[in-house]
């Protein structure tokens, strides 16, 4: 029996649990007392938190971040820029695994223990479950936790649901589409209305049904808005509601551009919420209403997009912005609300109940952050500070499953520069 006791922590909270005491780790699971013998870690100065959910994420574009040509430009201009790079780099299991890699170290070293990764692109691709298996590599090599979306983006329904159904088949076969030991979930999922119709969303609904996999999409940026009414003269929800795709196993990525009667729609439905600010701000795309949305009952995670839109898989400084423009669009959210997105939120809207707390039973991916130094000098309030204060905070300690995956603000299960040489080999960028 393996244990572990982080001991004298300032404060130690999550969305349903806040105090000051020690926090104890037995098998991968937070416990009341610890087991003997325990390793006791000095967390004296420290923040305990549960690890952060990133509930929207596309990691193979973390190979492709800042590319000329994608930064102040419009979507029709965006997407064929970030095509044409995939085409020249070739969509394999060797780019997929070098961007994971990347992307899911970035995510650990700055304190996001599980990734929803929405891969999208599978052009010229000739195996699509070699495609996800760089990913799920990449994430069990490293110690975090992932969910593969599979996604489409204009494909061949038929061809997209049977590699769905062979990518749930070889990494999570059970029904509810989660591995055994709760490292890899599969999930399906659209891009949008914008680019596919009522057949993909059926044919991929129907995997989802025959496996129990969750559901996602994006919607109601103001490009997919737009879209929508050229096309077919009906808004993104109306269409999805009519598809069958508006259901309490379905999250819906941005929702920026909701009215309040589909806002009322998406309540009823039991559908969540992955709030994007970090992509959804600089593409021009708006800011998703996330206190009328928390107000109706909507389950809202954090999610950062992808290296095209964002650059960044810092979850816990899109969620400073989110806090930040939440006052452009209703009253202003408190930083612990916000926290409870990034985390339990994103965990809840994957159906992923037992992560994203520190109460006794539930999963023990934690984060410890060190609140000690100049940059939270002057803070009367620690918890709130990990928002407000310190942009580019990193967790000093990460914890998956009762095993750390980052201590001392480095990486215990690769190596960060190591990481960045493969990629940029396997790119030449």
């Amino acid at each position: 029996m393996s244990s572990l006791t982080l001991r004298g922590a300032h404060a130690v909270w999550s969305a349903d649990v806040e105090g000051v005491h020690d926090v104890h780790i037995v098998d991968g699971s937070i416990s009341s007392q610890p087991a003997q013998p325990a390793e006791r870690i000095d967390v004296t100065g420290c923040v305990v938190t549960p690890g952060l959910v990133n509930a929207h994420h596309h990691l193979m574009q973390s190979a492709f971040r800042t590319l000329p040509g994608t930064r102040g430009v419009s979507m029709a201009e965006w997407l064929p820029t970030m095509a044409a790079a995939y085409t020249e780099a070739r969509i394999d299991e060797s780019l997929t695994y070098a961007a994971a890699r990347a992307g899911i170290a970035e995510s650990l070293l700055c304190g996001v223990t599980m990734v929803a990764d929405h891969h999208l692109n599978w052009a010229g691709a000739k195996d699509t479950v070699s495609v996800a298996a760089g990913v799920v590599r990449a994430s069990r090599e490293l110690g975090a936790r992932v969910a593969f979306v599979r996604g489409s983006a204009g494909d061949d329904p038929d061809a997209a649901a049977a590699s769905a159904d062979k990518i749930a088949a070889e990494f999570a076969p059970d029904v509810g589409g989660v591995s055994a030991d709760g490292g890899v979930q599969i999930a399906v999922g659209p891009a949008g209305v914008h680019s596919d119709g009522e057949a993909m969303f059926r044919a991929l609904a129907d995997v989802a049904t025959d496996r129990g996999l969750r559901r996602r999409t994006q919607a109601n940026e103001q490009v997919d808005t737009a879209v929508a009414l050229e096309r077919y003269g009906r808004r993104p929800l109306e269409l999805l509601d009519d598809w069958g795709w508006l259901e309490p196993d379905v999250t819906i990525a941005h929702a920026c551009d909701v009215t309040d009667d589909e806002i009322g729609l998406l309540a009823s439905r039991g559908v969540s919420v992955t709030h994007a600010p970090g992509c959804d701000v600089p593409m021009g795309w708006g800011i998703a209403p996330v206190h009328k949305l928390r107000q109706a009952g909507i389950e809202v995670g954090m999610g950062t997009s992808g290296g095209g839109s964002n650059d960044a898989g810092h979850l816990l400084a899109d969620a400073r912005l989110a806090m930040q423009v939440s006052g452009l669009v209703g009253p202003a959210l408190d930083a612990r609300s916000i926290l409870a997105a990034a985390t339990a939120g994103s965990a809840r809207g994957l159906g992923r109940h037992e992560l994203a707390t520190l109460e006794v039973g539930s999963t023990a991916d934690v984060c410890v952050w060190d609140v000690s130094t100049i940059t939270d000098a002057g803070t009367a309030d620690p918890v709130a500070g990990l928002l407000w204060l310190n942009p580019g905070r990193r967790p000093r300690h990460v914890i998956v499953g009762g095993r750390f995956v980052v201590r001392d603000y480095a990486l215990v299960t690769g190596d960060e520069h190591e990481i960045r040489a493969a990629l940029r080999a396997r790119t030449g960028r």
